[in-house]
């Protein structure tokens, strides 16, 4: 088992060469997972979305799910850092030689679980700056921090974005969009119980 606590095949038990595996990251499509993902971290590591190696992004296609390492600069990530995990086994199917998967990848299986296409970790400034806003806010009200969202509407912007698992279409301008705020923890992996529960509301 590795640091987050998924299976690692190992080439001699499963006969297979590790370098084989570079077909999975190989591509000249720019919307292929392991260039797409790439090119995600160095936008978002442009508007401050992510800094230095914080953060992280996982995109699941077909029977493949793919990773950003641990401990690589967001806006210098290539494909062949990339990991490839098979879904149906949580097993790594190709590793980077050096590098660890992202410690996010339970939180990452766990949106996966319930339909995402891809997850995003971010460590934007304005997102913390929010979560503590509401934070204090809901202390202030003495509302329960498990319960406590970020709330918007009569913005244009929501009109992006889908209503939901199991709903049709997308949020309209008069629409409320509620995004659950839960409790951060020392570990990432430590937060997936929270998340999933947030995911369910």
């Amino acid at each position: 088992m590795d640091p987050v606590g998924m299976a690692v095949s190992s080439p001699a038990a499963s006969g297979r060469d590790t370098g084989s595996m570079d077909h999975l990251i190989t591509s000249t499509d720019p919307t292929h997972p392991a260039n797409h993902i790439c090119s995600l971290c160095r936008n978002f590591y442009s508007l401050g979305w992510v800094t230095g190696t914080g953060g992280g992004v996982s995109i699941k296609r077909g029977p493949h799910i793919f990773i950003a390492p641990s401990g690589v600069q967001k806006e210098l990530m290539q494909p062949a850092d990339i990991f490839v995990m098979e879904y149906e086994t949580l097993s790594y199917i190709r590793k980077p030689p050096v590098l660890k998967p992202s410690a996010c990848t339970p939180l990452f299986l766990a949106a996966f679980d319930r339909g995402a296409g891809c997850s995003i970790h971010t460590h934007s400034q304005w997102a913390v700056l929010v979560t503590l806003l509401v934070e204090q806010e809901a202390l202030r009200k003495g509302t329960p921090l498990a319960d406590i969202c970020f709330e918007i509407e009569k913005i244009e912007q929501i009109k992006g974005i889908p209503k939901g698992r199991g709903k049709e279409g997308m949020f309209g301008y008069f629409d409320r969009l509620k995004v659950p705020i839960i409790p951060n923890t020392a570990h990432e992996e430590d937060l997936t119980q929270s998340l999933e529960d947030a995911m369910e509301r």
